[in-house]
């Protein structure tokens, strides 16, 4: 990979089963899926950062977690793929509690990874976001917020400026929004 990436969140893998492959190259992708046609997250690791594996927590095909140890530090990667529009209430309300529980395993001290969803820019509470996201928030961009705000996290993307051409992870129709962001304890930043 050109680009040298250390540690790469993946959702819609498709794939099935909870298993750890070697990909080449030296990454390793750890995943888990319940079906080949939808969801599926996992998480690709390049050589330095695979053996610092400690601990693998798949809770569903829609949220996984690697406890990594780096440098001094422990980490916390939670990579989620949040349920869809046109997907049920009681689905996204299962991710909800699903994510909650997962947070609540992550031990004080040890910091925390990634999350996706629509946040857009501007800041509704400046206590978690700052005004350096892109689009408009919707109402899962809603929950995310309320998400961090009740377990005193703070979406880490939206405080550093960057060009737009940065900041953009996902265009379609001709829109430009964020969709990818990194959290942290707010006590972290």
């Amino acid at each position: 990979m050109e680009k040298k990436i250390d540690m790469l969140c993946v959702q819609e893998t498709r794939w099935q089963g909870q298993k750890a492959r070697e990909l080449g190259e030296g990454y390793k992708l750890y995943y888990m899926g319940v079906d080949n046609r939808r969801n599926g997250a996992g998480l690709v690791l390049r050589t330095g950062m695979k053996e610092g594996v400690t601990q693998v927590n798949r809770g569903s095909d829609s949220v996984m977690w690697l406890k990594i140890v780096v440098g001094e530090a422990t980490v916390n990667f939670v990579c989620v793929y949040a349920p869809q529009v046109g997907c049920t209430n009681e689905e996204k309300d299962d991710f909800w509690d699903l994510l909650g529980d997962t947070m609540l395993k992550v031990p004080e001290g040890e910091e925390v990874g990634d999350l996706n969803g629509h946040v857009g820019e501007g800041s509704r509470n400046t206590e978690v976001t700052e005004r350096y996201g892109v689009g408009t928030r919707n109402e899962g961009g809603d929950k995310i917020v309320d998400f961090a705000t009740a377990r005193s996290l703070a979406i880490v993307n939206t405080y550093f400026q960057k060009k737009l051409t940065r900041r953009v992870t996902y265009t379609i129709g001709g829109q430009n929004t964020e969709v990818v962001y990194i959290m942290c304890r707010r006590n972290e930043l």
